[in-house]
């Protein structure tokens, strides 16, 4: 177990220790317990406190790979939802699984590694400002956990305008990997985003009876808000599959740009390289053999050669 928490009650607020965890699992007042889905003991204290729970939902809690989804088991319900990962060393687009069971008088959650929407909701119980009934509690983990997806957002878009500047300024092979490297995090973050919004829409329509008026009205802007961001990583990841294209496009035009440049001067020098051979064979009878001036006269005519492939390539519009 890493902690355990009153949300209301005489003891709210308070962090609970030993024995009460399981009293106040057990009563009527609201409590939090977090547990490590890593450790051995915790399938043991799931079961013997939440027996009420079948299998299957015992399983998802402590899989060991989960994707969003939402249960509704008599009048609780199981929530997997997913946060970014800001654990240091890891790759925010690792996201960290939550598992959580909730109900009008207990709060399980699960997750495997640290993550920081969780102490961030647990520091406000403990300082007296956190939520007070299930409702509000699942409203404000999901809030942080979006609050943090859209930042991360928001950084893949910055990401995404500095590629562009940079492109536009100076373009070259070496942006090929750093626009790759953000399509897949995009590719990656959206994957597990898009199931979560639907999960959000799911427990907007579930008949769950701790679910308020106010709690849905939060729970409807936080559905919104992530079908803004899903819209915003498409976008992201369309932009960032032009810049590949236009990369390429620049990368091919520069190429054929000098193949092009190449071919002009193979064709130039190919009648003055026939020439040279031709001029070069030590036959007799090649003219201007014996003359001493012949050498620059032959000079100077492949220069006037020269200078006329220039002016017909020049009239062709060849460059």
């Amino acid at each position: 177990m890493t902690f355990a928490v009153a949300l209301n009650g005489s003891r709210s607020g308070e962090a609970l220790e030993g024995g009460d965890i399981v009293r106040l699992v057990d009563a009527d007042d609201l409590a939090w317990v977090h547990l490590r889905g890593d450790h051995k003991a915790s399938r043991d204290w799931i079961t013997s406190n939440l027996a009420y729970l079948d299998r299957h939902a015992i399983d998802a809690l402590l899989a060991d790979e989960t994707r969003p989804r939402v249960s509704q088991i008599g009048d609780g319900a199981l929530i997997i939802l997913r946060g970014v990962n800001h654990n240091k060393g890891a790759d925010p687009h690792d996201m960290i699984s939550i598992r959580l069971w909730v109900d009008a008088n207990r709060i399980v959650s699960v997750s495997r590694r640290r993550l920081i929407s969780v102490d961030e909701v647990k520091d406000r119980i403990l300082a007296g400002k956190g939520p007070a009934n299930s409702g509000d509690f699942l409203c404000a983990m999901i809030e942080s956990l979006n609050s943090r997806i859209e930042t991360f957002r928001h950084d893949l878009d910055d990401a995404t305008d500095d590629l562009e500047e940079t492109l536009i300024a100076e373009p070259g092979q070496q942006q090929r990997l750093p626009i790759l490297d953000l399509r897949q995090k995009t590719i990656t973050f959206r994957r597990y985003i898009a199931p979560q919004r639907d999960e959000i829409g799911q427990l907007l329509r579930a008949p769950i009876d701790w679910l308020g008026p106010e709690d849905r009205r939060r729970l409807h802007e936080a559905h919104n808000n992530l079908i803004r961001i899903v819209e915003d990583l498409d976008a992201i990841r369309e932009r960032l599959q032009i810049l590949k294209e236009e990369l390429t496009s620049i990368m091919n035009d520069r190429l054929n740009k000098n193949m092009y440049i190449l071919s002009v001067i193979t064709a130039l020098f190919l009648p003055l390289g026939f020439l040279t051979g031709l001029f070069g064979v030590n036959l007799a009878g090649m003219p201007g053999a014996s003359n001493s001036a012949a050498f620059i006269g032959f000079v100077v005519a492949l220069v006037l050669i020269g200078g006329l492939q220039l002016l017909i390539f020049r009239l062709l519009r060849w460059f």
